[in-house]
């Protein structure tokens, strides 16, 4: 299996980074709405290309229940040689076509990244995630060119990552290259206190973070890029089968 992971002493050029250092997974990856069981999770262990999997550790957004997804599974599986990708799916933007129930909004960004981020981490040291463990914020697909909406958005995100290196977590993000990621890129080099690692969904296919990036190639260097590059693929090894969405991976994962 291609892969391989190494840790990192901390990553420069950013203020108030946690002083836990960054684990970091090199290889492939994929992400699948509900954790599957720890049946499953050994079987793709033998057979599988996959070192890492995504899990949805909380977040009033997240849109699956997660009856496998407990301390005991968490301790099981990276037993066995899993790297966990903690996903949190946090309050969306204001501007977004949706019916999620929590909602940023002007007044609310910062307080709500505050209370946001600090579940993020209670529900990661729930599972058995240490301290030095990044976790993703999930942030959809929304109207990039509402400027106010961007600013929201922004505060949140600030919000959120401050509240994570509070308590020595790295503080990823996952979103579209063509707004949520976007508007990170766009902020990272001038906007103090954006995500530590950056997950972008690009579907074209290049099981690659560097061949294709779609942005500044500056931006996130250092073992900080993730890439979900294909989506909604049933795949079968060992004899389970699961849809899941495919992704590169060359960025901190969880510590357990």
């Amino acid at each position: 299996m291609p892969a391989r992971v190494t840790s990192q002493p901390s990553f420069s050029g950013r203020v108030s980074q946690p002083s836990t250092a960054a684990k970091v997974f090199t290889g492939l990856a994929f992400d699948t709405c509900t954790a599957p069981s720890a049946t499953t999770m050994s079987a793709w262990r033998a057979h599988s290309p996959y070192g890492a999997a995504a899990v949805y550790v909380g977040g009033r957004n997240r849109g699956c229940a997660q009856p496998q997804l407990t301390s005991s599974w968490v301790r099981t599986v990276t037993t066995a040689g899993w790297k966990l990708v903690p996903l949190y799916v946090g309050a969306q933007p204001p501007c977004q076509t949706s019916s999620n129930p929590e909602r940023i909004t002007a007044t609310n960004a910062t307080s709500l990244g505050t209370t946001d981020g600090a579940d993020a981490v209670a529900k990661a040291q729930a599972l058995g995630m240490r301290a030095g463990s990044a976790i993703y914020l999930d942030m959809e697909a929304f109207d990039s060119s509402d400027t106010s909406c961007v600013s929201s958005v922004l505060s949140y995100i600030r919000a959120w990552d401050r509240a994570l290196h509070v308590h020595d977590y790295w503080a990823g993000f996952y979103g579209f290259t063509s707004s949520s990621a976007a508007v990170v890129a766009q902020a990272k080099s001038t906007t103090p206190g954006m995500p530590d690692a950056l997950w972008y969904a690009k579907y074209d296919g290049n099981a690659s973070t560097t061949t294709g990036f779609p942005f500044s190639s500056g931006l996130y260097t250092g073992h900080r890029r993730g890439h979900q590059y294909l989506v909604n693929q049933k795949e079968s090894y060992g004899g389970a089968s699961v849809t899941v969405d495919r992704d590169a991976w060359d960025a901190p994962v969880a510590v357990v």
